[in-house]
């Protein structure tokens, strides 16, 4: 039986410690409690089987509810971090229950209660995140038309507003975003939602009621309305966010001062990247489950916090010009004397002072999180000194100095602290006289121990005599069996050695008691110090968030800079107001990273006189790779990024679609064919005059004709009604016919070369359409048996040969019933005859088939 649901009459028969168990378990029944108990965090009945299960550690027995036994498992104190990093990697939640009250006052079971519950969106422990990779919690609330959608990165103090249209633009923000945890109203569908990897949290619908929301925001930022963030406070999209803070408030069960503004994101200032064209294009997860996607690939920021930002600008490539103009100035800036260089050695050597920001303010940073920070803090100047040039003045200015700061903590801190407070040996020697003074009582005054080991010896003639002391039985004097008889009277045994008697006197006993006295004052003074520097750090926050928002800006930023200089890209000329992309000699920004042959560049040029281009060639040839680079080369740009290529012009894009490769979905019962023409209707119905398409071997799933009709429809759409930029490979080389019919389609092919039965892939694209598609040279290569290809070519020989005899007519004009060319007979005595190889027949039977064929034609 579940704890939650055990009876009130059942909680009285059990222990006062197991009542108060069961108390607080049933106000936090859909998670996993850690109930403290002296060093270690035990769980009970379903939670303790669960937590055995899903960390393989050992399910014992305790006491007794109803005659059976109660399940329990438990993780040591000290080691539980790795055993809650492990239960949140599996989405899992955690609730921390701690002794709070004094164990030598209290009656009865120590007090408890949950101090903290730890979500996987929710997290900001160093230990349960990974460091280059964001951690978002996400709210989202149905509204009259369309979604709002809150994000929070707890960990940065990060809080953003944006909205979605509609389900398919839901799916594709959650697919950018990725979240670690989502919390939704009840009664809302998520279903069809993309959230495999996270974890979700169904919600009261009060909590996303629009006058809560103001009411938790305005007292969060100190406010007495919204406008100061472009927020009307009736707003609904705000609903959301204020879902979000209260979730976070109640688990964090702390304040949030590193929370401090709130900032809108309208969906229509960044390129719309829908979610199976993120899948396509690989931006930060490969198709083929390896780290060969372009996040993994481009990624040369040495810092974590430069990390997370490459992903935001990855996420949200945006369509502000004068910001991109500004990143593409700092990089030219940064590419100087290789000044990308100077900086990121000095980057890597900071700390995440995103991070531990976020966790001073929670009052969770350790002692290591405030010495980093201090080290960090020394660089600053240095850093400020590289970035003198006029370009490079805004991030300057963002990035401070704390000077103050600096000096506390150096004055705070030893140099190399322990991991915890717990046992002190924190605060530096100098920074506190009280300390100090019980620190010196503490270790035991070794000046008045050696006083009063040689008064003792004078005293009783016992020139052996020792002052000494241990942990287990405190000071002692010490002196041999044999001299102890001489002892004087004031002498109390205290403990007896094979050779040695140990006694404690009136004075040194008295000394002992100040000295644990003074050890136990100690180690509060210095947690009441350490707390003390919470607070002294706290109006800092602000200035500390922007330093380190600019230092991973500029992380990210000479990035780029490396990129540019070492792989050879160019500055991207953006042309508002056009129709347009016009790249020179454009290279796939991964494949030539990670290929070992050389990369055949090619120029890419779309423009309304060449608003589709109909790609042809063979399989293997490179169309796909063509076609992908065009994406990817528009989406660095608008993250502030040069680009693979010689030159590149890039016009004004508001979205980027794909339907690219073929999968089932199993999970929703869908063919390989439904999702094909699923995320082909998506495209046909959001397309713009100003998106990006990329289309790729559309009606394949379905029989030769059907698939053909619905590749020229969707062809004739895309380029009559839509007129957005396209690329569109297909083998149906009857689409090549489109180029003489619609004036801005342009046939281009990939070039291959044959020679006898093997081809040559030349990966250059050239104007005109292919002549074949190599469809049995490919297989032959993929391994296909020998006699699987002859066959097929004996048949493909056949194919040709109807068709050249009753030709398909054109698309585009209604099919006329046509007159037989031939007799019925000839024809398949014509159609024998091409199929025989005449050097494999032997003279009796080359004159069997004589006269077959003149029995068969009288």
């Amino acid at each position: 039986m579940p704890a939650s649901a055990i009876s009130e009459q059942t909680i009285q028969s059990h222990t006062p410690m197991m009542q108060q168990y069961l108390r607080i378990k049933a106000e936090h029944a859909d998670m996993l409690l850690f109930y403290r108990m002296g060093d270690f965090y035990e769980l009970f009945y379903d939670d303790a089987k669960r937590a055995a299960e899903l960390l393989d550690i050992s399910l014992t027995k305790r006491g007794a509810s109803n005659g059976e036994p109660i399940p329990m498992a438990g993780v040591p104190y000290h080691a539980a971090e790795n055993y809650l990093a492990r239960l949140v990697n599996k989405g899992e939640s955690v609730a921390i229950c701690e002794q709070i009250g004094d164990p030598a006052t209290s009656k009865g079971p120590v007090e408890r209660q949950v101090v903290r519950i730890l979500t996987p969106g929710t997290i900001t422990d160093e230990s349960l995140l990974n460091d280059r990779q964001l951690n978002l919690l996400v709210a989202i609330n149905p509204l009259k038309q369309g979604y709002a959608i809150a994000v929070l990165e707890l960990s940065s103090g990060r809080f953003w507003l944006t909205e979605a249209q509609s389900e398919e633009q839901l799916a594709a923000e959650l697919q950018r975003l990725q979240p670690a945890e989502m919390l939704y109203p009840e009664g809302m569908d998520i279903a069809s939602l993309p959230l495999a990897n996270t974890r979700t949290c169904r919600r009261a619908v009060w909590e996303f009621d629009v006058a809560t929301a103001l009411q938790l925001l305005t007292r969060q930022f100190s406010t007495q309305h919204l406008q100061g963030f472009g927020l009307a406070d009736n707003d609904p999209v705000i609903s959301a966010a204020g879902a979000v803070l209260h979730y976070v408030q109640e688990t964090q069960r702390a304040a949030l001062p590193h929370i401090q503004s709130i900032l809108r994101e309208p969906p229509q200032d960044a390129i719309i990247i829908d979610a199976a064209t993120r899948r396509n294009l690989e931006l930060q997860q490969s198709l083929s489950q390896r780290d060969t996607h372009l996040s993994a690939v481009l990624d040369e920021t040495v810092s974590a916090m430069g990390s997370r930002n490459f992903q935001r600008w990855l996420q949200r490539p945006i369509r502000n010009q004068q910001v991109l103009e500004a990143r593409y100035d700092a990089i030219d800036a940064l590419s100087q004397n290789e000044c990308w260089y100077d900086v990121q050695q000095l980057l890597k050597q900071f700390a995440d002072i995103e991070r531990i920001v976020a966790r001073i303010s929670l009052r969770s940073a350790r002692p290591r999180d405030f010495a980093r920070l201090r080290d960090s803090l020394t660089l600053i100047d240095s850093v400020k000194e590289l970035c003198h040039d006029d370009a490079l003045q805004q991030l300057n200015k963002q990035i401070d100095r704390f000077d103050s700061l600096q000096q506390l903590l150096n004055q705070a801190i030893i140099e190399n602290p322990p991991m915890l407070i717990r046992d002190g040996g924190v605060i530096a020697a100098g920074y506190d006289d009280e300390l100090d003074e019980l620190r010196t009582l503490a270790t035991g005054a070794s000046d008045y121990l050696q006083q009063l080991e040689s008064r003792e010896r004078e005293r009783t003639g016992i020139a052996t005599l020792k002052v000494g002391y241990n942990k287990v039985h405190g000071y002692f004097i010490e002196v041999s069996r044999n001299a102890s008889g001489d002892i004087p009277a004031d002498y109390q045994r205290r403990q007896t050695l094979k050779n040695t008697e140990r006694y404690i006197i009136p004075e040194l006993k008295q000394h002992e008691e100040k000295v644990l006295t003074a050890q136990a004052r100690s180690l509060a003074r210095e947690k009441w110090l350490y707390d003390a520097l919470f607070d002294q750090c706290l109006p800092q926050l602000n200035a500390l968030q922007q330093t380190a928002s600019a230092l991973s800006e500029l992380d990210t930023l000479a990035a780029f800079a490396k990129l540019a200089q070492q792989q050879n890209y160019c500055r991207p000329q953006l042309l508002p107001q056009t129709n347009q992309l016009q790249l020179t000699q454009a290279r796939h920004p991964v494949i030539e990273r990670l290929s070992d042959d050389p990369f055949i560049a090619n120029d890419i040029v779309l423009s309304p006189q060449r608003q589709m281009l109909m790609i042809t060639g063979p399989n293997m040839g490179g169309k796909s790779t063509y076609m992908r680079q065009a994406a990817l080369i528009v989406i660095l740009a608008h993250m502030g990024c040069y680009v693979p290529a010689e030159a590149a012009q890039i016009g004004q894009f508001d979205r980027i679609f794909t339907r690219i490769g073929a999968a089932d979905d199993i999970a929703s019962g869908r063919s390989t064919f439904m999702v094909e023409m699923t995320e082909t209707a998506n495209i046909l119905h959001n397309a713009s005059k100003q998106s990006l398409v990329l289309m790729d071997e559309i009606g394949r799933g379905t029989s030769t004709y059907d698939g053909l009709s619905l590749a020229w429809a969707v062809a004739e759409q895309l380029a009559q009604k839509t007129q957005c930029l396209t690329l569109f490979a297909t083998h149906y080389f009857e689409l090549t016919e489109l180029a003489e019919q619609l004036p801005a389609t342009v046939n281009v092919h990939v070039e291959a070369q044959q020679h006898n039965d093997d081809i040559v892939f030349l990966h250059r694209v050239s104007e005109g359409a292919a002549s074949q598609s190599f469809g049995l040279q490919v297989a032959k290569l993929a391994g296909v048996p020998g006699n699987v290809i002859a066959a097929a070519k004996q048949k493909l020989q056949q194919l040709e040969h109807e068709s050249r005899v009753q030709p398909s007519l054109p698309l585009t004009q209604p099919q006329q019933p046509t007159e037989p060319v031939v007799n019925e007979q000839l024809q398949k005595l014509q159609q024998q005859l091409e199929m025989l190889e005449l050097e494999q027949v032997t003279p009796k039977q080359a004159l069997d088939l004589l006269y077959e064929w003149k029995k068969a034609l009288d």
